[in-house]
């Protein structure tokens, strides 16, 4: 069969078994089986879904409790724990505007395992738990709120992710790793994250997650591109070719290398060992302590002496003597019951605490007269220890081994608690049971070393050493590689890393008080930073703009702290981050915006008609305000009018359009007025004073998962002004003073536009169409217009009142 045609069986083969993709079992968890959503969950309904081939539910509303059974999420967790590629999967059909949780596993606040989609935001976010023990959030912008259908996979593996949606891969990125040591006891919710929050709506079908990385396939199996195309089969049979002729060169060079090799065969050459200074010759051999070694080709070949059994007559036993390797026969006696070899010694103390010592000889055991006393001991009678072998007692502790042992080779003597033994030493294995004979281990003959790629094992005395191969260097004891990636600066690694040289390349890791994959590491502030701060070192906030503190937590008050004179007729208004003179009631701006209030002039309530004095009283305007003057001689009520509606003088109502402002008629004059919160009542309305909410449930986690807010507090998060209702988190962009200047930019690191003089710098520009510009060829353009430079085709021209700017180059095709 010839190339093209094996070429053509692959590709069949490649399509049939994309067609036939399918997952194992043990790798799939339907999460509609696993839940049984078909058996009374309220809020969750069958319906008919993008397909028929398998069930669609739909969800609605905010009262259903979709929660996995106990076992059913500890047979989640189990497939699932300790693993770093999955892949989520949904086919679904999302309400417009809605913002939901998809699926979530979670324990206590931490979500190991969240898929959220927010119509308000647009965003696609994967909540995890990473191997540093931190909550994180990969946000991907891409609305899915649509109330269309689609198919979403987002596709785990280590510290890689892949967004599909409808089969296209619209993001890939490389992020922190997920930490999948999930607790047993986790929860497992569907189209929610709890019971109060992170209700999605809509229709969802073929939730499932697999334990593997690519399990989009499944989903869209057409993406399984395993086939090789034309080109790849064209440079294969090409690589074939090339390989071909370096088979060829290697055959001709070994060939004329065997005949080299047999001109050898006539020589003789006899190579010699060295053992302890002693010159051994060729196949000459000798005992060295419990082996009998062997100069074999120059290299010293040892193996252990092997003692057969002995064969003892009545009246001996085999024991060890000095000197000798195996045992021998040694005549026993009985004593106390037991059988002693020849020289053994035993103590006996009788009932006056006299001690007699007896030693085996002859068959029969002889006393022992001591010819000298015992030593003093230096320790108390509770520390002193008495031996079988002899009379003289010991201090708990004594050095056994300094009065002679017999731990011959490659064996260290141990002190006991009455006696000593020996043990092997590191690398070495005992000859015989008594480990006073030791032989040592060969690792790399018997692969009980670590030695990787590029590498040599060489054996030594108790250890081993891995060699580097000619040309490489050494990465650590046990590896070697071709270059030195971190030490050349060929590498990628972050600035704020550490880079290790591997084989075949490096690898990165963040420094202390740094935390990213490597690549890229940011820095860690201990708690964060707040109100839009960056983390610029660990433990190291840059704050922005009228904020300060340790974690940028205090909003500077420049109204308080004096940096701020406002005009007599405006007051000083604090906002995060900056103020502003704000006019006081009964002044308005004349339209010059000044930034210190002169600009607010009186308004004339009377004439605007801005009042609320009754017809039976006259306006009579005031500096700052007015006043509702009864004319002489007449009684007036001292009503008001609010809303085309008579008030009475003293009367109390809560405004129709606001029902957290109360007002009242004082003379003719409407006062009004947000309502006082008093947290201490019972009966507090929580909607005017969230502040008063004290509800667990209320309260809110901050985007970065780590600070948790009260039902009415606010912050600042990326220039954006959020505030917590009730459990629910609304954020909006953060206000920001008046500019009143042509030529505007925002400086890095801040959320506000600041005015500037050049017209090249800004960001922003406000158009003049009055003014223009002259270009180079004496043309006039209106302020804002662009223009290609005459004579090219790639550079682009504006005009910005009064200057003409050749900003940037295009790459025109």
């Amino acid at each position: 069969m010839g190339l093209f045609q094996r070429f053509l069986v692959l590709c069949m083969f490649c399509i049939s078994s994309v067609v036939g993709f399918g997952v194992d079992p043990a790798l799939r968890i339907s999460v509609f089986d696993e839940l049984t959503l078909g058996e009374g969950f309220d809020g969750v309904t069958q319906v008919q879904g993008f397909h028929g081939e398998s069930r669609a539910f739909h969800f609605q509303g905010t009262s259903r409790e979709v929660k996995a059974p106990a076992e059913v999420s500890k047979r989640t967790v189990q497939k699932l724990k300790g693993k770093n590629e999955f892949t989520v999967l949904a086919t679904l059909k999302q309400d417009h505007l809605n913002s939901g949780v998809i699926l979530s596993i979670h324990h206590s606040e931490h979500r190991f395992l969240e898929l959220e989609s927010s119509g308000q935001r647009s965003e696609v976010r994967l909540h995890y738990r990473t191997r540093s023990h931190q909550d994180h959030t990969e946000v991907f912008p891409y609305s899915l709120a649509d109330d269309q259908w689609h198919k979403v996979s987002i596709a785990v593996s280590a510290s890689h992710v892949i967004l599909h949606v409808d089969c296209n891969r619209i993001y890939e990125r490389v992020v922190e790793a997920p930490y999948m040591d999930i607790p047993e006891d986790t929860s497992f919710w569907l189209g929610q994250r709890n019971a109060a929050h992170g209700f999605f709506k809509g229709v969802m079908q073929d939730v499932e997650i697999l334990v593997m990385p690519q399990g989009y396939i499944s989903q869209c199996p057409d993406l399984n591109r395993t086939c090789p195309t034309c080109n790849d089969f064209h440079g294969l049979v090409q690589k074939i070719m090339e390989l071909q002729d370096i088979l060829a060169k290697t055959s001709s060079k070994l060939s004329r290398a065997e005949e080299k090799m047999n001109g050898l065969d006539g020589c003789y050459c006899e190579r010699t060992c060295s053992v302890k200074g002693v010159v051994y010759r060729e196949d000459e051999g000798w005992t060295d302590g419990c082996r009998n070694c062997t100069c074999t080709n120059g290299t010293v070949q040892c193996d252990a002496v092997s003692c057969p059994p002995p064969q003892c007559p009545a009246g001996t036993a085999p024991a060890y003597v000095k000197g000798a390797c195996c045992k021998e026969c040694l005549s026993v006696c009985l004593f106390g019951g037991r059988e002693l070899v020849e020289g053994d010694q035993r103590a006996v103390r009788d009932s006056s605490g006299r001690c007699l010592l007896f030693e085996c000889r002859d068959r029969s055991m002889h006393r022992v007269v001591q010819s000298e006393p015992c030593p003093e001991l230096n320790c108390p009678e509770s520390e002193q220890v008495a031996l079988n072998s002899r009379c003289c007692k010991v201090c708990r502790g004594h050095d056994f081994c300094s009065e002679g042992h017999g731990c011959v080779e490659h064996s260290d003597c141990v002190n006991l608690e009455a006696g000593d033994c020996c043990v092997c030493k590191d690398g070495f294995r005992p000859l015989r049971d008594d480990n006073a004979y030791c032989e040592d281990i060969d690792e790399c003959a018997e692969g009980k070393h670590y030695c990787r790629e590029n590498t040599m094992c060489v054996n030594t005395p108790g250890s081993f050493m891995c060699i580097c191969h000619t040309g490489y260097i050494r990465i650590d004891d046990y590896s070697c590689t071709e270059h030195d990636e971190c030490l050349s600066g060929l590498h990628n690694c972050d600035e704020n890393a550490l880079c290790f040289n591997m084989v075949g390349g490096h690898s990165c890791s963040c420094k202390p008080g740094y935390t990213g994959n490597g690549t890229v590491c940011k820095a860690m502030c201990d708690g964060l930073c707040q109100n839009g701060g960056t983390c610029v070192s660990p433990n190291n906030c840059a704050c922005q703009q009228g904020f300060t503190g340790e974690r940028c937590e205090t909003d500077i008050d420049e109204c308080v702290d004096g940096f701020v004179e406002c005009d007599s007729k405006s007051t000083c208004v604090n906002l995060p981050g900056w103020y502003h003179c704000e006019c006081r009631d009964g002044y308005h701006d004349n339209g010059l915006f000044s930034a210190n209030g002169e600009s607010c002039v009186d308004i004339n309530e009377c004439k605007t008609g801005r009042n609320t004095c009754a017809n039976d009283t006259v306006c009579f305007n005031l500096e700052g305000g007015y006043d509702c003057r009864c004319p002489h001689g007449h009684n007036c009520t001292g009503d008001c009018i609010h809303d085309n509606k008579v008030k009475h003088s003293g009367q109390i109502w809560v405004l129709d359009s606001d029902r957290c402002s109360v007002c009242s008629c004082q003379a003719g004059q409407v006062m009004c007025r947000r309502m006082v919160c008093d947290c201490d009542n019972p009966n507090a309305d929580l909607f005017c004073c969230p502040e008063c909410d004290p509800r667990l449930s209320s309260q809110c986690l901050h985007q970065n998962g780590l600070l948790t807010f009260g039902s009415g507090d606010t912050w600042v998060e990326n220039c954006q002004q959020c505030q917590c209702l009730q459990g629910q988190v609304d954020c909006w962009p953060l206000p920001c003073p008046p500019v009143d200047c042509e030529f505007t930019v925002v400086p890095e690191g801040e959320c506000c536009p600041r005015c500037v003089t050049d017209p090249c710098q800004a960001d922003t520009i406000r158009n003049d169409i009055t003014k223009t510009c002259t270009d180079e060829h004496n043309i006039s353009r209106f302020s804002g217009s662009s223009w290609i430079k005459h004579g090219t085709e790639c550079t682009l021209c504006q005009c910005k009142v009064g200057y003409w700017q050749q900003p940037q180059h295009h790459n025109r095709k």
